[in-house]
């Protein structure tokens, strides 16, 4: 226990260095975790830091997509609501699809239902490393709006076709008729529970007798509640989370003071920058289990890394062929609707996206 209370302490210490770096070079700080803690898995004698998915799912998730909700506005993702619908569910769906089709062809042993849970996890761009990114990159506001208003609904369609992937692959069958009505209620179950159980924490915050401590710990503690009451109703947690935090968002000035807003943003802005932090740096921790499980199945490392290269390929390309496509098909529509923004937005501005 206390070996791994200072490991912690000393993981702290790292992603603390390690963001002051990335600073310093101008580097998306979540790519610099990741390399930091694939350097640190090369420690001999290092305590395993094992923790069960689902808990990261559970630890992780909520607090993340709540913050990023409260980040953004609900009036800009209404006004790009087109390109964010299409880039967060249709081409997230495209990119699991191809990433399917070539593992299928490539990966000795897969699926293309195992290929569609492949394609589920590594397709949605990450919302973290989209605003990293962004802090470094001078990009028009309506980019900035695409992409962070895209990287909040994505993991709501990526664990979607994840959870059907997961079915398929299970139970060898795929009916389209149980999925259709699963996947209806996914998304209108996890809207209800996130936008009830934001009502109700809206009324608390507005009759309860709270001060600045007792909001701060109630904000924290609203989107745990929201996920798990959606996903206990099979649900889509994810979606309880957004929705819920975008509703709330918006009033924000009615249920909290100056002062408690004063206290409670730093609180959240470390918060965040902790699970973050602990989050990618995990990622590379995971190393030394990878590279055993390899050497048990008799895959080489070279082979496997073949693959990711050749997967993350696929997803660029097809990222980069759906951003010009959006952009053409935007042009050819404003005929026939109102878009949000009919310039012609030029090649750079497609490419920055992809």
């Amino acid at each position: 226990m206390i070996e791994h209370l200072l490991l912690f302490f000393a993981l702290l210490a790292i992603i603390i260095a390690l963001v002051m770096v990335s600073n310093r070079l101008k580097i998306a700080y979540p790519v610099l975790l990741v390399f930091g803690g694939l350097a640190i898995s090369f420690v001999p004698n290092l305590p395993s830091i094992k923790i069960d998915p689902e808990l990261i799912f559970i630890i992780f998730l909520p607090p993340l997509l709540y913050e990023a909700a409260w980040a953004n506005s609900l009036k800009e993702l209404f006004k790009w609501r087109r390109m964010i619908g299409s880039f967060a569910f249709i081409v997230v769906f495209i990119s699991a699809a191809a990433v399917a089709l070539i593992a299928n062809l490539v990966i000795p042993g897969f699926s293309l239902a195992l290929g569609f849970m492949l394609g589920a996890i590594v397709s949605p761009p990450d919302a973290v490393s989209t605003a990293a990114i962004l802090k470094f990159v001078k990009a028009p506001r309506r980019i900035s709006a695409i992409l962070e208003g895209e990287s909040l609904l994505n993991d709501a369609s990526s664990l979607i076709i994840f959870r059907f992937a997961a079915v398929a692959v299970t139970t060898g069958q795929f009916v389209w008729y149980k999925a259709t009505t699963t996947f209806l209620w996914m998304v209108a179950g996890g809207v209800l529970a996130g936008l009830v159980v934001a009502l109700a924490a809206y009324f608390l915050h507005k009759i309860l007798p709270t001060d600045e401590n007792s909001d701060t710990i109630m904000t924290i503690t609203t989107p745990y509640i929201m996920y798990i009451l959606a996903e206990e109703l099979g649900a889509s947690g994810v979606l309880a989370v957004v929705c819920g935090g975008l509703y709330l968002s918006t009033k924000r000035n009615e249920i909290f003071t100056a002062s408690t807003r004063i206290h409670a943003v730093p609180v959240w802005n470390n918060f965040i920058f902790l699970l973050n932090g602990l989050a990618f740096t995990m990622i590379g921790l995971d190393l030394p289990e990878i590279l055993a499980w390899l050497k048990r199945s008799g895959v080489s490392l070279f082979e496997a890394v073949s693959y990711g290269v050749l997967v993350t390929a696929v997803l660029i390309v097809i990222r980069l062929m759906a951003s010009y496509g959006a952009v053409y098909i935007t042009m050819f529509m404003k005929r026939y609707i109102s878009v949000a923004d009919d310039r012609n937005p030029g090649k750079a501005t497609p490419f920055i996206v992809g």
